[in-house]
């Protein structure tokens, strides 16, 4: 009878698999910070174009400079609204 146990693969070490972990979660935190910085260039680009006159920005730049009581209220009961809904 032959007793000889089949080689088994090398199993990575402990230290190989952090390093393999850290890679892994630098890539993620890349991907994410890259993704993150693209949805900020789209933002600032929108309130760029928003903010030129006659963009939606202006306008309610405007009006609360003219009225900034009213303004104040209608975002107040804006707020009320949107949290009664949740």
């Amino acid at each position: 009878m032959n007793f000889e146990t089949p080689e088994s693969p090398l199993q990575p070490s402990l230290g190989e698999r952090a390093i393999d972990t850290a890679t892994d979660v630098s890539r993620t935190i890349t991907e994410v910070s890259d993704g993150l910085r693209a949805a900020i260039d789209r933002l600032s680009d929108a309130i760029k174009t928003s903010r030129q006159p006659g963009g939606t920005l202006s306008t309610i730049t405007a009006i609360t400079r003219e009225a900034p009581l009213t303004s104040l209220c209608v975002a107040f009961l804006f707020g009320v609204a949107v949290a009664r809904r949740r």
